[in-house]
C-alpha cells in the first residue's frame, strides 16, 4: 500500500467508524491500518483471507470487526476460529486495556497473529494455535465469526465459558433455523443488530448464555 492508498484507506476507515457511532482515536485507526498492511503483505505468500481489495478489507475485516465493541465489556475476551485476528486483534488495537486470546487451528494464521502481536506490541493479546476442544482456561465473554453452527460453537466451548459468561456470536441475518437447535442449557439473552457498513447487508449479534451456571 503506498501513501496515497494508505491516505484513501484512513479516510475511507474514518468514515466508516463515524457512520456506526463509535469514537477511536486516531492512534488506533492509525495502528488498525498498520495491521491491515500486515496482513495485506503476508496474504500474497500465506492466503490468510480470500479478499484482496484493501478497501473491501477495511469494510469486511476492520469495520465489520469493530461492530462488536459496543458489546464487549471489560473482562477477558477468547476469540475462537480467529483467523487472521478477527475480530480479536482489532478488538485489542483499539482496546489496548483488554485481554484477548485468540485461537485458530491452522498454524500459518497463528504464525501472522503473533507477527502483528509483536510488531503492534499488543502487550495484552496471545494467540494460540490448538484446537478448541483442548484448550483450557475460563473467560467471560467467548465470541467467533467463523462457526457455521450455533450449536457447535457453543458445545466446544461450554466449558470454557465462566459462570455468568456471555457467548457472543457474530451472525449476519438472525439464524432462526440454527436458534431452534439450540441444546436445552442455551439461552439467548439478545439478538441486537449490529451496526456494520451497510455493503455487507444484515449483520446480528446472537448473546448468549448456559442457563445452567448463569
Amino acid at each position: 500500500m503506498g501513501t496515497l492508498d494508505r491516505n484513501i484507506l484512513a479516510a475511507h476507515l474514518a468514515d466508516g467508524i463515524a457512520s456506526m457511532g463509535l469514537v477511536i482515536p486516531e492512534k488506533a485507526q492509525a495502528a488498525l491500518l498498520d495491521y491491515l498492511e500486515l496482513m495485506a503483505k503476508w496474504n500474497r505468500a500465506y492466503n490468510l483471507t480470500a479478499i484482496r481489495d484493501p478497501l473491501e478489507m477495511v469494510d469486511k475485516h476492520l469495520l465489520d470487526s469493530l461492530s462488536l465493541l459496543p458489546h464487549v465489556a471489560d473482562a477477558p475476551l477468547l476469540d475462537v476460529g480467529a483467523g487472521a485476528g478477527l475480530p480479536g486483534l482489532v478488538l485489542a488495537i483499539v482496546r489496548p486495556e483488554l485481554e484477548v486470546t485468540t485461537v485458530d487451528a491452522v498454524a500459518k494464521k497463528v504464525r501472522f497473529m503473533e507477527h502483528a502481536i509483536r510488531t503492534l506490541r499488543l502487550n495484552r493479546a496471545r494467540a494460540l494455535h490448538t484446537r478448541i476442544e483442548t484448550l483450557e482456561g475460563y473467560y467471560p465473554q467467548i465470541t467467533s465469526r467463523a462457526f457455521a453452527s450455533l450449536t457447535n460453537f457453543l458445545t466446544l466451548t461450554r466449558h470454557l465459558l465462566v459462570p455468568g459468561g456471555r457467548w457472543l456470536a457474530m451472525k449476519g441475518q438472525i439464524p432462526n433455523d440454527e436458534l431452534a437447535k439450540l441444546p436445552a442449557w442455551a439461552e439467548v439473552v439478545a439478538t441486537p443488530r449490529l451496526a456494520a457498513p451497510a455493503v455487507l447487508g444484515e449483520r446480528h449479534l446472537i448473546i448468549l448464555c448456559d442457563k445452567e451456571t448463569s
